[in-house]
């Protein structure tokens, strides 16, 4: 006699691609916004810039 199961699922290579790593949530999450950490880190630059920008200028406009 084989080892197979009395109850074998049909469908269980039909359904197999559902725990391929690539669908975990954990990958669906990083890849739903793929530059937002780019965008995050350029935009703080822009904004650290702006602000270093503006504070020079306020201090020579002081000075008469």
């Amino acid at each position: 006699m084989s080892n197979l199961p009395l109850f074998r699922d049909p469908w269980a290579k039909a359904e197999a691609w559902r725990k391929n790593p690539v669908f975990t949530n954990r990958v669906m999450l990083r890849n739903l916004f793929p530059g937002f950490g780019i965008a995050v880190v350029a935009f703080t630059a822009y904004v650290v810039a702006d602000n270093v920008y503006l504070s020079a200028k306020k201090s020579e406009s002081q000075h008469h």
